[in-house]
């Protein structure tokens, strides 16, 4: 044990050619754990908002997006191409000057979300309901979009 610490024995100053990479990445690992592991330094997973759902049937297709809170007003949908926008600005009342947040899972401030269609959508029709906090955009299909039933004879 003597002989290795002091004489490098048995490499005799010969090294692994990728010691010191796997040195650095062992320091980066510990260096990020470090710091992902630890509570209020700030970091978060991103989140998306608002969260979405798209189904469709043989005519149209339907987006439901969460929305809590957002009035019809402070929203802006968009049909163009394959995609739907849907952007506004989700604004949270202030809880006062002097105060002193725990835990602020709430965020306010403008978001947009692009969503792409899996196939042609009519953008001359499309209509949105918000009620409850849920919007629901129903976008219908372009006719060379729907199935078509063939008949055999």
């Amino acid at each position: 044990m003597f002989a290795r610490g002091i004489l490098n024995y048995p490499t005799m100053g010969w090294r692994h050619p990728f010691a010191e990479l796997e040195r650095m990445s062992r320091q980066m690992d510990r260096l990020t754990q470090g710091l992902l592991g630890r509570p209020g330094l700030g970091w978060r997973p991103a989140s998306v908002f608002p969260a979405i759902n798209l189904t469709e049937d043989a005519d149209s297709y339907y987006v439901r997006a969460e929305l809590p809170g957002i009035k019809a007003d402070a929203l802006d949908i968009q049909a163009v191409g394959r995609k739907l926008t849907i952007s506004g600005e989700r604004t949270i009342a202030s809880e006062g000057e002097n105060v002193r947040y725990h835990r602020r899972e709430r965020e306010a401030g403008k978001f947009s979300r692009t969503i792409g269609m899996p196939g042609d959508i009519d953008a001359n029709k499309v209509d949105a309901k918000l009620a409850n906090g849920m919007l629901k955009v129903t976008i219908a299909k372009a006719e060379a979009a729907k199935p078509k039933q063939i008949t055999i004879h």
